[in-house]
């Protein structure tokens, strides 16, 4: 397919391989990562959320991607984020994902990350997917959080991420009102944004939509640990 040139999606081949699971858990098959949204597969991944917490309140660090990714490019994100190819896990992964787009120290991460759960969703690709436009595809994202304090500052690490911010609450949930976030990594924002007690049945209408909705049932196989 890719050789035939008939979908765009498939001209960010990437040479890394998503797993196809069976009703128990095991791999079926591999696929490339560029045309699994064309198969509509369970795609996982991990996603960290930094924080502070301090005079100023909390304030949480997020990131901008690099404009020349293929996928969504320009957009905001979370301080760090990747997916879950063939035999990965989500705990090594993580780590090594704020390693590398952060520059976060092993030593921080190995004393403070904490696993906050898992979002199951149905994504809707966007204009900006690199050529998978409306194509619908069931993920799971596990989900981290970090507080880190005043002298630990994440920094780009490669070139996937272009800038950090510390941002406020307010600021956050100004930019997700204008869609300035990945898709998937701005439901990750509204998940902390549950966790922290932000955003609650008192002060939202919709408060049990967003959560039923943050927890879909895949009518799919899915992955029994470990993820190999």
């Amino acid at each position: 397919m890719a050789q035939m040139d008939e979908f765009s999606i498939l001209k960010g081949w990437r040479n890394e391989t998503f797993p196809v699971y069976g009703p128990k858990g095991e791999i079926l098959l591999e696929i490339e990562r560029a045309g699994s949204a064309l198969f509509g597969i369970v795609t996982y991944g991990v996603q960290l959320t930094c924080y502070v917490e301090d005079e100023h309140g909390l304030r949480i660090w997020i990131g901008r991607r690099s404009r020349s990714k293929q996928t969504y490019p320009g957009m905001l994100d979370s301080t760090a984020a990747g997916g879950l190819g063939t035999g990965r896990f989500p705990g090594r992964a993580v780590v090594q994902e704020a390693m590398e787009e952060a520059s976060l120290p092993e030593s921080v991460l190995a004393d403070g990350l904490r696993s906050a759960g898992c979002l199951s969703y149905y994504y809707v690709q966007g204009p900006q997917s690199g050529g998978a436009d409306g194509l619908l595809q069931p993920e799971v994202e596990y989900v981290y959080e970090l507080k880190l304090d005043a002298n630990t500052i994440p920094e780009p690490g490669d070139s996937e991420v272009e800038e950090f911010h510390l941002w406020t609450v307010d600021e956050v949930a100004q930019a997700l009102k204008r869609g300035q976030f990945k898709p998937n990594s701005g439901i990750v924002l509204v998940d902390f944004f549950i966790r922290h007690g932000i955003l609650t049945p008192e002060n939202d209408p919709n408060f049990l939509e967003i959560v039923s909705r943050l927890h879909r049932r895949l009518e799919f196989p899915t992955a029994t640990a470990p993820l190999t």
